[in-house]
């Protein structure tokens, strides 16, 4: 069995990773849980040809040199993989991320409908953050899609490595690898810039200077998106000022105030059913009181309550806004709201509160139904005046007379 075959057998439905691990038969993630294949332990020599495949010749020297290497391997016409090739305890291990060709739209991931309006935004910072594993790469690419599908623009992507392959619709898109069309992130940045581009999508910020950089981009009118790993919204904020020296941030706020768009947030929750995963998302976009919010330290915590109340207006959504429509839906247990909730406390009397009024809208359908309507009254069979009247009660008893005598 050739190694792209052997991969297809791992592949089944749920599956969004697989690793090789010296000592341990195959594991694949299924729906989040690690489950091993029913077979043999590998040996060293199993992990390292499977390295030597995936590798080829040249990078095969960059993982003699570095000890790591991050590739992507594609299977034609079925699917793409995003590979990490690590040593562990002298002998190799991989991991690798299981990428369909297939890019899925915004409204197939369960995406709030906002994010396409957010997607189209002409110009600012895009955020979408979440712990590893929670679909941020599948939502940019889906939004990269959108924007390929609707606006004709100049597209570029800077990734380590390409995930989802994107081909040309309305707009033009290129997309570089690092280690193969550029040397790093930060260089790929600043060159961009030089590009004429529309939107930049950069795979992820993982430091103060390619921060500065997306934030500069931002302020000259380009479309810069990305991603971090943090829980929430507010989160978000105070570690992108956190990243930079404590003599820049206050620089840095102002500027974050004011080309930060919006911010993504994403969870994956276990549906009720237990046949996958369904998402749960927290959206906030930067009107007039959430940029006061950045502005001043003091006033971060507020952004979640403010965040709730925008739903309405700007079709913002706190998490526990998104977890309570999930349960409301069905979609998720009681155990599962409560346990991905940001407040567990107030997540709990909402819930009850949801309950008591199911119940109620219950109880009035019940009613309803007893209730004859007005069609169902015309239906009824009419009186033909044949059928015998009713019998009428019969008169009270006649009491006799009693004449009294009259005293003379």
């Amino acid at each position: 069995m050739n190694v792209d075959t052997y991969l297809k057998s791992l592949v089944v439905e749920g599956v969004s990773d697989l690793h090789f691990k010296v000592g341990r038969p195959p594991l694949r993630r299924i729906y989040g849980a690690m489950q091993a294949v029913q077979a043999e332990p590998l040996e060293a020599k199993h992990t390292e040809d499977l390295a030597k495949h995936f590798l080829g010749v040249q990078h095969w020297h960059r993982l003699e040199k570095d000890l790591e290497v991050d590739l992507a391997y594609a299977i034609p016409g079925y699917a793409r993989f995003r590979v990490n090739i690590f040593r562990q305890r002298g002998v190799i291990s991989i991991a690798m991320r299981f990428i369909p060709f297939k890019i899925h739209t915004l409204d197939d991931l369960g995406i709030p409908p906002i994010v396409k309006k957010i997607a189209l935004s002409n110009r600012g910072l895009i955020l979408v953050t979440g712990m590893s594993g929670s679909g941020k790469s599948s939502t940019l690419a889906a939004m990269i899609d959108e924007i390929n599908r609707s606006w004709p623009c100049h597209i570029i992507t800077i990734e380590d490595p390409i995930e989802f392959l994107h081909d040309d619709k309305v707009a033009v898109i290129n997309q570089r690898e690092v280690g193969m069309d550029t040397v790093d992130f930060h260089h790929a940045l600043r060159g961009a810039l030089r590009q004429d581009p529309d939107v930049i999508l950069v795979g992820e910020l993982r430091d103060s200077e390619s921060m500065e950089i997306a934030l500069r981009a931002a302020e000259t009118g380009h479309l810069v998106m990305s991603t971090l790993h943090t829980t929430d919204a507010k989160e978000t904020v105070g570690r992108f000022i956190d990243t930079f020296p404590a003599s820049q941030q206050r620089q840095v706020r102002i500027q974050l105030a004011y080309n930060l768009r919006a911010v993504i947030s994403q969870r994956l929750l276990e549906r009720a059913d237990k046949k996958g995963l369904v998402l749960a998302a927290e959206v906030m976009i930067i009107n007039a009181a959430i940029r006061g919010y950045i502005l001043e330290a003091e006033k971060l915590a507020d952004i979640v309550e403010n965040i709730g109340k925008g739903k309405e207006q700007y079709g913002m959504q706190t998490f526990d806004q998104a977890i309570l429509e999930l349960y409301s839906k069905g979609l998720i247990t009681v155990d599962e709201a409560l346990q991905n909730a940001t407040s567990p406390v107030d997540m709990r009397l909402k819930l009850h509160l949801e309950e008591h009024t199911l119940k109620m809208s219950q109880e009035e359908d019940t009613a309803q139904k007893k209730t004859p309507t007005m069609e169902e009254l015309i239906r009824m069979p009419q009186s033909t005046g044949e059928e015998a009247a009713p019998k009428k009660p019969p008169p009270p008893p006649r009491v006799p007379e009693v004449r009294i005598p009259q005293s003379r």
